[in-house]
């Protein structure tokens, strides 16, 4: 069997933060080296504030648009007053991905212990676009993306991967409309 070709995905990195500006941003710097590391393509990034209808708002319009193909997004995911983004992306996720979560405490646990207890990383789809919502600090977007996203966005991983779905993901939309 021949080895299959790198498909390369837009992605776009939305970092969640009141704090941080583009000179300070450790986490967005630390995915979006990682993703055109990878051979993907850096489409967009911004900074929203703690603020459920702006991160929503963002990942909303991102989501709409044909040329972004995944988004990430890191911080607000703690249990402080601030940390709302599962609150302002999990209630537009036309399907959760409850394996990412699974999986991220469990690769999570290996490098920083029983303190992944307080992160509510999360993933599901949204406009037939995949969404993963990471913790603020770059330790766990190198832990995410190496570990689960790296592979799971590269289409020559086996036995399976996210890229080959992607074309699935609205058939629900498709099915409505026909």
């Amino acid at each position: 069997m021949s080895e299959r070709d790198f498909i390369p995905l837009s992605i776009a990195v939305l970092t969640v933060s009141d704090t941080r500006d583009a000179a300070n941003d450790r986490s967005g710097d630390t995915l979006a080296e990682r993703l055109q590391g990878a051979g993907h393509r850096l489409a967009d990034r911004a900074i929203a504030p703690d603020d459920r209808d702006a991160i929503r708002s963002r990942v909303l319009a991102w989501s709409q648009d044909p040329g972004i193909d995944v988004i990430l997004t890191t911080g607000g995911t703690g249990f402080t007053g601030r940390d709302v983004t599962p609150e302002a992306l999990e209630p537009i996720f036309e399907k959760r991905m409850d394996g990412f979560s699974a999986v991220f405490h469990r690769v999570s646990f290996e490098t920083i212990g029983v303190s992944t207890i307080q992160s509510r990383a999360t993933g599901g789809v949204v406009n037939a676009t995949f969404v993963f919502v990471l913790p603020g600090s770059p330790g766990a977007c190198r832990d995410a993306w190496d570990h689960i996203l790296g592979p799971q966005l590269d289409y020559r991983h086996r036995p399976c991967n996210f890229v080959e779905i992607m074309p699935r993901l609205d058939e629900h939309l498709r099915r409505k409309a026909g």
